[in-house]
């Protein structure tokens, strides 16, 4: 079916309610939602919590996680409307979630081609006084004085993903006095295996269950695409801090992730819009509206690009063998060698890993693949899209690509010939690649919401690694 048969065969997505549960052990939240006519989609996220669960304060917790697993089911069809029956939004938290369906869709948009400029694209509706909610915590037990009053604890929840950048984070956090909590969603392999080698203690592990007729539906015609991953992962792990009474949820993007993809329709498409200080500074504000008393949320990494972390990794070597930011290997813990992050990951740490290093991490020469080539011409801007993938910004690529060429020099080794040809492709004189250094590697982001005791710790890390040369 095309995009217009999906639309007209069903007309509107509706968030019918949640359910949430509790055993001893665990908390269990489940979503329905209803495709109309016909199609009914449950998921479930599973927490562990063994303590009291006071419904005034989570509620608006777990009814704003269940908004943003809605966009998976809408993109489905993308009907021309959303409603909502599990709970209550006004004017300005509705003009919050359509800006998050255009936006954190882009991508879905540009690949399936589809116009999300028109006047009835999307119309967001929350129908009052519908909600059929159950809350039934099963589970009676002595309230500590801190629960009982609603007290923070200076804990941060650290979400931890696997790759590079959150084995900075964890790194960075190491060296701090903050009481430390890790968290994980579908953990890989990876995630966990860096939490260990950390010496952290063990993280909250979190399932997240989709409901299986999606990739049936996918696989039967159905509208698929990108969804704003990290958004999910923004209100979950806000929810978690008030479980847990966690005083601030710790994320690790980087100022890179502002950089789009592609133009389409006059938006800048960004796979990554969900990790831009554009969506945290809005996600923080809606947060402040929406709770009241929720955890702070920030990127500690946010003044950084990926080049600069990839020159940070360098000081926390134990993380070397056990870091994976490859999405294609992560379910079986490898680097699959192939795809665009394998090529930015490996081009961004080529400058400041030794040869044996690189080995040791990546597991064979990935500058061989004619593959990993092609994906660099087109990350350093040889293409008209960059790839959509979490990868840093094309004055970036340029940069990691002359640095590395100058080490293999330097090294008196044999420079890759794909490498060479981007080299002088990209054409930049001696004047660009000064000018290169200084907007790669030399400045900080101004745009950031850093605290400043954190901003003191990022700061005796940068002063610590040595600048190639």
């Amino acid at each position: 079916m095309t995009f217009e048969q999906l639309r007209l065969k069903h007309p509107k997505l509706v968030y019918k309610f949640y359910r949430v549960t509790q055993n001893n052990t665990s908390l269990s939240i489940t979503y329905e939602f209803l495709l109309e006519p016909d199609i009914d989609f449950q998921s479930t996220v599973t927490i562990p919590f063994s303590g009291v669960v006071e419904e005034y304060i989570l509620a608006p917790f777990v009814f704003n996680l269940g908004l943003v697993e809605a966009l998976s089911y809408w993109k489905l069809a993308a009907p021309k409307e959303f409603v909502i029956e599990a709970g209550v939004l006004d004017a300005e938290q509705i003009r919050f979630w359509y800006d998050l369906f255009i936006h954190g869709l882009g991508e879905f948009y540009y690949r399936n081609q589809i116009d999300f400029t028109k006047d009835d694209f999307l119309h967001i509706r929350s129908a009052e006084g519908s909600r059929k909610n159950i809350w039934d915590p099963s589970v009676a037990q002595e309230v500590s004085h801190e629960r009982a009053t609603h007290g923070r604890s200076p804990a941060d929840l650290v979400l931890v993903g696997g790759g590079k950048d959150s084995s900075v984070v964890l790194g960075i956090m190491k060296q701090s006095d903050r009481t430390l909590q890790t968290m994980v969603l579908n953990p890989t392999r990876a995630a966990l295996d860096n939490i260990q080698t950390g010496r952290f203690p063990p993280p909250l592990v979190i399932s997240r269950v989709i409901d299986p007729k999606m990739p049936e539906l996918n696989r039967a015609g159905y509208l698929n695409g990108h969804t704003p991953f990290s958004a999910y992962l923004a209100f979950l792990g806000v929810l978690v801090a008030a479980l847990y009474g966690n005083e601030n949820v710790i994320v690790s993007n980087e100022k890179s992730a502002n950089e789009g993809n592609v133009s389409y329709h006059g938006m800048e498409v960004n796979h990554q819009y969900s990790k831009s200080f554009r969506f945290e500074t809005m996600f923080r504000q809606y947060c402040a509206a929406s709770f009241d008393d929720a955890a702070s949320y920030f990127s500690i990494l946010r003044p950084f690009n990926d080049v600069q972390i990839g020159l940070m990794f360098t000081k926390y070597p134990h993380f070397f063998t056990t870091f994976r930011s490859c999405n294609v290997g992560a379910k079986t813990g490898m680097w699959c060698g192939t795809c665009a992050k394998c090529a930015f990951t490996y081009l961004t740490l080529s400058p400041f890993l030794s040869e044996e290093q690189m080995r040791i991490s990546f597991g064979a020469d990935l500058f061989a693949n004619p593959r990993i080539t092609e994906h660099i011409r087109a990350l350093v801007g040889l293409t008209p899209v960059k790839p959509f993938e979490c990868v840093g910004t094309r004055d970036e690529a340029k940069l990691a690509v002359i640095l590395t060429v100058e080490k293999y020099l330097r090294e008196h080794r044999e420079v890759p010939e794909g490498l060479l040809k981007i080299k002088s492709d990209v054409q930049v004189s001696r004047e660009d690649i000064i000018e290169l250094r200084h907007l790669v590697l030399d400045d900080w982001g101004d745009t950031y919401n850093v605290p400043p005791e954190y901003l003191s710790m990022l700061r005796q890390v940068w002063q610590s690694v040595a600048l190639p040369t």
